[in-house]
């Protein structure tokens, strides 16, 4: 299997590297799915109907602008500001009267009016690894405004708690990243796996979906091989196992036998088989999204909704900063714009994400699904309102700093007011004027959509209870 489906746990890649078993299991078709993983436990049940927007969405797609989107260079203008604040960039008018974004994003404004850009968030996380896993989590971390190793001990994201509450979730994996995992901007972030959940409840994660003209050919079923000796394939290797006796005393073992399991589960299923055959598309929408990793990844969000997946992440870039060494490479690219951040925009971020987010929403509007698709765009946090040039970064022409105390977001679909900006950040956009917003109640905002109690809990392997969520479901969404 190719590089396309990573598994970000270091124990778990030692595990699959002595790959002695492919020539047991290549027949199948099976081989390099280390991160296909089931979990179990118990929610709350009570009932939270009342709650605006419970129970919407069939699917969320969260779409992540790693490395902080400039709040005043995309969704919140500040055209009245002084020159070292507003930019270089103008607002246009977008399809909702009175309501302004940043010029180069002119497919997105043409359908404002299908979604709530949420203008104050707002939190006091100032660093990239432990922003990410606030934004992911909905909690800080312990090491607050810092780059922290992903840890064991760590809160598991919205991602792994779904599944571990939802492990058969109407599709063979209920929570998928993709174009993972994602860097902050070399490393892995924290959050990508199932931190104290454990392996069962690690989100499967997709890497780069143009490295091959198949996403994932080890889910091409062969013909000459029926589901009959694909089930005697499956009988051998369990035959396999219980004469070597690893099971019994390898725990690492038993893990992979779970990754095996969840292979063969997606090889029997077609509708799964088939979400993946991005090939299948036709060229022009794959173009309408853009040829590029972040474009088709969004594209594929839009299938694995239609195939039944719950929950989906778009990293809409892998790193939160790649440009520095691949300055050249758009793909490279994050939203970590310290300088040169018009080029940076101009040239390489917005045109891509202008394309790529309007084409999901549409593509999602035309096919009848977005009424039941919770569609969120947003960020670690924001940038400065200042713009300088910073000595210590790589580039000749002013950016902006990591700005937390206000950014914006965006939230479409299942139930969400179309048209409506929900809060307001102060003329310079550096804080908010009015009623704030945090990653928590993002968290409860996704819980609640998937008609999951955020005011419930889960319970670990040892069977200590946690909060699903610390925040409240942002209602305003969901009024006017």
């Amino acid at each position: 299997m190719l590089d396309i489906l990573l598994d970000q746990s270091h124990s778990t890649r030692a595990l699959c590297q002595p790959l002695s078993r492919r020539k047991w299991l290549s027949i199948g078709g099976v081989t390099g799915l280390s991160s296909m993983l089931s979990g179990s436990a118990q929610a709350d049940k009570k009932p939270a109907v009342e709650i605006p927007g419970f129970g919407k969405a069939k699917s969320v797609i969260v779409v992540f602008a790693s490395g902080g989107q400039s709040q005043i260079d995309t969704w919140d203008p500040k055209p009245h500001a002084p020159k070292e604040v507003r930019g270089k960039f103008s607002p246009i008018q977008t399809s909702v009267p009175g309501t302004f974004i940043c010029e180069h994003m002119p497919r997105i404004a043409k359908i404002a009016d299908k979604f709530t850009i949420v203008r104050s968030m707002s939190h006091a996380d100032l660093d990239h690894g432990s922003a990410c896993y606030l934004s992911l989590t909905g909690q800080y971390h312990q090491r607050r405004s810092s780059n922290p190793d992903p840890s064991p001990n760590d809160r598991p994201s919205y991602a792994a708690i779904y599944k571990h509450l939802k492990p058969n979730a109407g599709f063979a994996e209920p929570a998928i990243h993709i174009n993972g995992p994602l860097l902050v901007p070399i490393k892995v972030s924290p959050a990508m796996d199932g931190g104290l959940l454990g392996r069962d409840a690690r989100p499967m994660i997709l890497g780069n979906l143009l490295a091959a003209p198949v996403v994932m050919p080890g889910l091409s079923q062969r013909e000459d091989l029926p589901q009959v000796r694909l089930n005697a394939r499956k009988s051998l290797l369990e035959q396999l196992d219980q004469e070597s006796g690893r099971l019994e005393n390898d725990a690492s073992m038993l893990d992979l036998d779970t990754l095996y399991g969840r292979a063969f589960e997606m090889l029997k299923r077609p509708e799964t088989r088939n979400a993946f055959k991005l090939e299948e598309e036709p060229e022009e929408l794959r173009r309408r999204y853009g040829m590029n990793r972040s474009g088709q990844a969004c594209l594929l969000a839009r299938r694995l909704v239609e195939a039944g997946v719950p929950m989906t992440t778009v990293f809409f870039n892998q790193s939160v900063r790649g440009q520095d060494t691949a300055p050249e490479n758009t793909d490279a690219y994050g939203w970590d714009t310290h300088n040169d951040i018009f080029m940076s925009l101009e040239d390489h971020l917005l045109p891509r994400f202008d394309l790529a987010f309007s084409a999901l929403l549409e593509d999602l509007e035309q096919r009848g699904l977005l009424d039941e698709t919770l569609v969120l765009c947003m960020g670690e946090f924001g940038r400065a309102p200042l713009i300088a040039l910073e000595k210590n970064f790589v580039g000749s022409s002013p950016g902006r700093k990591h700005w937390s105390f206000v950014y914006s977001i965006v939230a479409a679909g299942a139930g969400v007011s179309r048209g409506k900006i929900l809060g307001q950040s102060n003329r310079i956009g550096a804080y908010p004027v009015n009623e704030k917003f945090a990653p928590w109640d993002v968290t409860a905002t996704i819980f609640s959509a998937l008609g999951v109690n955020p005011a419930g809990h889960f319970t670990d392997s040892a069977g200590r209870p946690f909060p699903i969520s610390g925040g409240k479901v942002i209602s305003g969404l969901y009024s006017g």
